[in-house]
């Protein structure tokens, strides 16, 4: 594999942890004040919702990745 697919690689990866995360600091306290309960509808929201935004997000930064990281 060269640097181009290591590239992409770590920055798939890494979106996928902020996702997570922000996904995570959302629904936490929903959660706790029981909007809804996990595994509900909700909380599938909750995180296709911040799949959505993230996914929107990182696709725009790519776009100003330097070329010389990417080439």
């Amino acid at each position: 594999m060269n640097k181009k697919y290591w590239i992409g690689f770590l920055y798939v990866s890494i979106c996928i942890l902020i996702w997570g995360t922000i996904g995570s600091l959302i629904d936490y306290p929903l959660l706790q004040k029981d909007i809804y309960q996990a595994g509900s509808f909700g909380q599938l929201t909750t995180f296709l919702a911040a799949g959505i935004i993230t996914t929107i997000i990182s696709t725009i930064l790519f776009k100003r990745i330097p070329k010389r990281f990417i080439e």
